[in-house]
């Protein structure tokens, strides 16, 4: 095993300054003495490196706490405004591209509907580099990169060139070198996951989510994938690839899904597969669009009508097999429901889901499980693909 190479004086400043940065982004204002503690820096340590982050702009005074007998503990926080981030979701019916602050609070957004040639990389690169163009004429600081959330597999690395390929079955994807063609439209850092991954790591941070060690993050949309969460980290398998909760079996020879396997689970619950079905019963005309044609199957539903209340109670069944599944495999203590059909769904017929799952999974993983609704709304894979330019920033210790 090769030695490592000493660290530098450098190193350490540099590793310092993560560490304050990542507890102040995360549990600030903090006061110095506070970050004395729960770092276990040195006092030395904290008063020169937070002094070097407040003379980099990157840390703020945000008032004072008083101290029993002694001076007021003067309270610091990461300036949100001192750098902004890009978070993108290239989704299969739509593309948004959101500018967001430090604290990753939207200042600005550009959402372009796919129709024609949908699936057609050009077509959402085209929308993306417009979204780009639009954002970044409003970014009032430095913007630190480009977290984009995309459907499919994400491969880093995959090819000897070091290139990250997007494959996505469903698409029609095939090893597409996505961050290198959006490096053509911009000189900004480009990082790239799956965006059932970066809608976890929004629900994660910021949702349902928060302090969960491990935990599946669902997202229902056209199609279904899911983020599974091990010991608080994203798992994503040796090819990247872990996760696509969709293409389990939940029938043995059912329903050709669009990967071309029979029996899918995406094939009996994805938004896709819900409204081909409900139109082949006749309930839904075929000119609406897929979200409103699944608000018009769920309407139906609630009103009692006999087809589309019978095609959401077998969906229900459904999701509730593939939940049980993932609660026997992965014994999570938290499983949430994302994605815009999955909100929709879960805001009518999340009681019988978790009845489903309970009567799909072993009692004493089921026990241990809760199954709630995300508390994001649509910009969650943006917003979680924004986290990625974060995290860097974050583990930079703000250098660069």
């Amino acid at each position: 095993m090769a030695a490592q190479p000493p660290q530098t004086v450098r190193d350490l400043r540099r590793g310092n300054r993560a560490v304050l940065l990542r507890r102040l982004w995360f549990h600030g204002p903090l006061a110095r003495q506070d970050l004395i503690q729960s770092t276990r820096l040195s006092p030395g340590a904290v008063s020169t490196v937070t002094g070097e982050l407040i003379e980099d702009g990157l840390l703020v005074e945000a008032g004072t706490l008083g101290s029993e007998g002694g001076r007021p503990k003067v309270l610091l926080k990461v300036d949100p405004g001192a750098r902004q981030v890009i978070g993108v979701e290239i989704g299969e019916t739509r593309v948004r591209v959101e500018l967001y602050d430090l604290d990753l609070n939207e200042r600005a957004r550009v959402e372009t509907v796919l129709t024609e040639g949908r699936h057609d990389p050009e077509v959402a690169l085209a929308a993306l580099d417009q979204g780009l163009r639009t954002v970044l004429a409003q970014a009032a600081a430095p913007v630190l990169g480009i977290g984009v959330g995309v459907p499919g597999v994400v491969e880093h690395g995959a090819d000897p060139a070091g290139r990250t390929l997007v494959h996505g079955q469903t698409t029609g994807w095939r090893g597409v070198p996505l961050a290198e063609l959006i490096g053509e439209l911009t000189d900004l850092p480009v990082l790239i996951d799956n965006g059932a991954t970066t809608m976890g790591q929004a629900e994660l941070w910021f949702g349902a989510g928060r302090g969960a060690r491990t935990a599946v993050i669902a997202l229902l949309g056209s199609g279904i994938g899911a983020s599974l969460v091990l010991d608080g980290a994203p798992y994503r398998g040796v090819g990247g690839s872990a996760g696509e909760w969709g293409h389990t079996t939940v029938q043995a020879g059912g329903r050709r899904c669009r990967c071309g396997a029979l029996g899918c689970l995406e094939a009996y619950v994805g938004a896709t597969a819900l409204v081909e079905r409900y139109r082949e019963l006749g309930g839904v005309a075929a000119e609406l669009g897929e979200e409103e044609a699944l608000a018009a199957l769920l309407a139906a539903a609630a009103a009692e009508d006999g087809p589309a209340a019978k095609l959401l109670a077998e969906a229900g069944e459904y999701l509730g097999i593939g939940l049980g599944n993932l609660i026997n495999l992965v014994n999570p203590e938290l499983i949430v429901l994302g994605g815009w059909a999955g909100r929709l769904l879960g805001v009518q017929i999340l009681p019988a889901i978790r009845g489903a799952a309970g009567r799909h999974a072993l009692r004493h993983p089921f026990d241990k499980a809760r199954i709630v609704l995300g508390e994001l709304g649509p910009d969650a894979v943006a917003r979680g693909a924004a986290t990625l330019p974060v995290e860097r920033f974050l583990a930079s210790g703000g250098v660069g």
